[in-house]
């Protein structure tokens, strides 16, 4: 990582700070980024003695899930309204703070009105700091921005790795409050690396274009937010159901979680594989259908021979996922050159984006309830990834511009 971190730092910035100032923020952003799913990630192997403890239904439970990723659409459009009266730093760090705080809430508020308000902190502290992260990436790094990204998204999924191997022994240790909240812990070493950051907590105010020219009245801008929220969707789905949908095959607790973190494994195994090569690919669209191919074979897997193709399920979702979450917002990023209008697009994409993410594990859940069975969802997703192949394709370096145009 240290190569990859090093080339990241581009000897040419944006913004005039040194090589040593730009790896400080770059190994913060790495620390945030460890904390963004963990609340989320740590859920899918306990989820079976959550409902238990709790009384949740499948499609409650799915809930845990879908409401902190629907909050953090909610919050990922207040960014930019947020960081222009407050300050970049100010707004991360107490979104940070309240990942921290949400978590650790859980050791002793874990019933169901527990679960469900600390889902919903959790989700408004990370959807600020999804929301303006990419923002300072583009500002701080130049050219290495893909480079940037790609350490910074595959650090967010490293933290769900992390989170879905340990939960059970966690609980074991622990019981399952206690597994929850142990998350806590790096949180609040993360909010103490970011405010020692000699980051001014600067605030820009709107300008002409922002004021006239706004992203909703974009087809570009809608047209890059349904493809994120697809790619999420996936994700969101693997992550919070992979698990309990092992478990009613026979699958062990401890099976499913690692499963979980097998995928999470080949998620970081893709996401630094594209922060290394993004840059030979000016032309973002074979790499994009070729991760989507990816994730449409994992999912094939999961319905036609979910117990024998179970590894190469695993695999095929993780590589497929962990590649497309940077390269969607990297070819995002493409769209607009000024880190500041950057920021607000990036904002935007992810906003409505993980709105329509958060759909995809209540829907499962409900599914479960009605069939016993989570084969629909799997090929209800298979459909929705077969629409991004079509989408993708339409993602030429010369359109970049319609963002501007239309």
């Amino acid at each position: 990582m240290t190569t990859q971190l090093d080339d990241a730092l581009d000897p040419r910035p944006s913004h005039p700070a040194s090589a040593v100032g730009n790896g400080l923020i770059l190994t913060a952003i790495i620390l945030l980024a460890l904390n963004l799913r963990p609340v989320i990630a740590g859920l899918g192997p306990l989820l079976d003695l959550i409902e238990s403890s709790t009384g949740l239904t499948s499609a409650e439970a799915g809930l845990l899930t879908t409401l902190p990723v629907f909050l953090l659409g909610l919050g990922a459009f207040a960014g930019g309204r947020l960081r222009r009266r407050f300050g970049t730093k100010r707004i991360i760090a107490l979104g940070i703070a309240t990942i921290a705080l949400a978590c650790a809430s859980r050791a002793v508020w874990n019933d169901a009105s527990g679960m469900l308000s600390t889902a919903a902190g959790a989700g408004l502290g990370v959807a600020v700091i999804q929301a303006l992260l990419p923002g300072v990436i583009k500002e701080r790094f130049g050219a290495g921005v893909g480079r940037a990204m790609g350490l910074y998204t595959t650090a967010i999924m490293g933290g769900a790795a992390l989170a879905a191997a340990s939960a059970p022994g966690l609980a074991r240790a622990l019981d399952w409050p206690g597994a929850l909240a142990v998350w806590a812990l790096p949180a609040v070493v993360a909010t103490i690396g970011w405010l020692a950051l000699p980051l001014a907590s600067r605030t820009t105010e709107a300008t002409p274009d922002d004021i006239h020219d706004p992203l909703w009245r974009k087809g570009r801008a809608w047209t890059l937010m349904l493809f994120f929220g697809i790619g999420t969707g996936a994700y969101t789905l693997v992550l919070a159901w992979l698990p309990p949908y092992y478990m009613s095959l026979g699958q062990s607790r401890e099976m499913s979680g690692y499963l979980l973190a097998a995928v999470t494994v080949a998620e970081v195994v893709a996401g630094l594989g594209v922060s290394a090569v993004i840059g030979r690919f000016p032309d973002r669209r074979a790499p994009l259908v070729a991760v989507l191919l990816c994730i449409f074979a994992g999912l094939v897997c999961l319905v036609a021979s979910p117990l024998s193709l179970a590894t190469p399920a695993a695999l095929l979702l993780g590589l497929g996922i962990g590649a497309l979450f940077p390269l969607s917002l990297i070819v995002t990023l493409d769209h607009v050159d000024d880190p500041v209008r950057a920021g607000e697009l990036a904002a935007f994409v992810q906003g409505g984006g993980y709105i329509v993410a958060s759909l995809a594990p209540f829907l499962a859940g409900a599914i479960r309830d009605r069939f016993a069975d989570l084969s629909g969802a799997w090929e209800a997703m298979a459909v929705a990834i077969l629409l991004s192949i079509a989408i993708a394709s339409r993602f030429s370096p010369g359109d970049y511009r319609r963002l501007s145009r239309d």
